[in-house]
């Protein structure tokens, strides 16, 4: 079942399947990938309890160990609708005996979106609904159609992130996760990062350490095509390694995926948010559509 709000500016599509975005419209131009299985089955999904791998797909709380695919389970679930306006839109998930399995916390995750002139804010809130900490992390994964995207040619336009033109970012290597020894300088032109099809050859690019706050996708002539801004204190940039794909991603993430070769707790994971019983994280980012017609 999918929902449509609009507010004259913007029209944007959302599912109760993983409360995910799957279409934002301003003047008769789609801005979400529209999922295309040839490059990536996917428009906008919500990355709920983990970002990305635990290594070896295995996790311990307490000593015990415990399974979770890439991304966790949020994604692949239903949602039920709890409350819409014309322009607003909140959906929640909360904990089963299958989750419990996997996850052994119990919680109330409430995904929700709302359109003020050409903005798309998206909401999350998380409530621990358990009588013990939880541990867990968030994150957004939305495909944006390449501005200039010509098949025959490399370039792909441009990022920029607020005015910063020193940053650095840390790659996926093993088993999906992260090596964190190894930090690496984006090759940035001033304040832009050129992109073009061999910018995501080694996979995402993981930009930690609250560098950023904003990351724009620029079109080719540098003019901006939209934008993210977000609080999280990692964002991470992708788009699939040779396959010439039309879109790139823009990931605000609190959280990432493990280190390589981390057993630990996770208490003691990378990126890891805490919260007591009762307790509610909430946290909402933006995604503006830029206009110049």
């Amino acid at each position: 079942m999918s929902k449509t709000l609009s507010n004259g500016i913007l029209a944007v599509r959302v599912e109760d399947h993983g409360a995910e975005l799957s279409s934002i419209i301003m003047n008769g131009t789609e801005y979400l990938w529209q999922a295309d299985p040839a490059f990536w089955g996917r428009h906008s999904p919500v990355l709920f309890p983990i970002v990305g791998r635990v290594w070896d797909n295995v996790y311990r709380v307490d000593g015990k160990e415990y399974g979770l695919s890439q991304h966790g389970f949020a994604r692949d679930m239903d949602f039920t609708l709890v409350s819409e306006t014309e322009n607003e839109i909140l959906f929640r998930l909360t904990d089963t005996p299958s989750t419990l399995e996997k996850y052994p916390f119990r919680f109330c995750l409430e995904s929700g979106y709302r359109l003020h002139e050409n903005k798309v804010d998206v909401i999350w809130k998380v409530t621990n609904t358990g009588d013990r900490t939880m541990y867990f992390q968030i994150g957004a994964h939305p495909a944006f159609y390449f501005p200039d995207y010509r098949p025959e040619t490399a370039e792909r336009g441009y990022f920029s992130f607020g005015g910063k033109t020193a940053l650095e970012y840390i790659l996926i290597t093993e088993k999906g996760c992260a090596d964190t020894t190894h930090r690496y300088r984006l090759p940035m032109d001033g304040e832009y990062l050129p992109l073009d099809t061999h910018t995501f050859d080694k996979d995402a690019l993981i930009l930690d350490n609250c560098q950023v706050n904003k990351v724009t996708l620029c079109r080719q002539d540098k003019t901006p095509w939209l934008s993210l801004s977000f609080n999280a204190p990692v964002v991470g940039l992708w788009s699939p390694g040779g396959k010439n794909a039309p879109f790139v991603c823009i990931e605000p993430w609190y959280g990432r995926c493990d280190r390589t070769g981390f057993t630990g707790d996770i208490r003691d994971k990378d990126c890891i948010n805490a919260l007591g019983p009762g307790m509610k994280f909430e946290s909402v980012y933006t995604i503006e559509i830029h206009d110049r017609k």
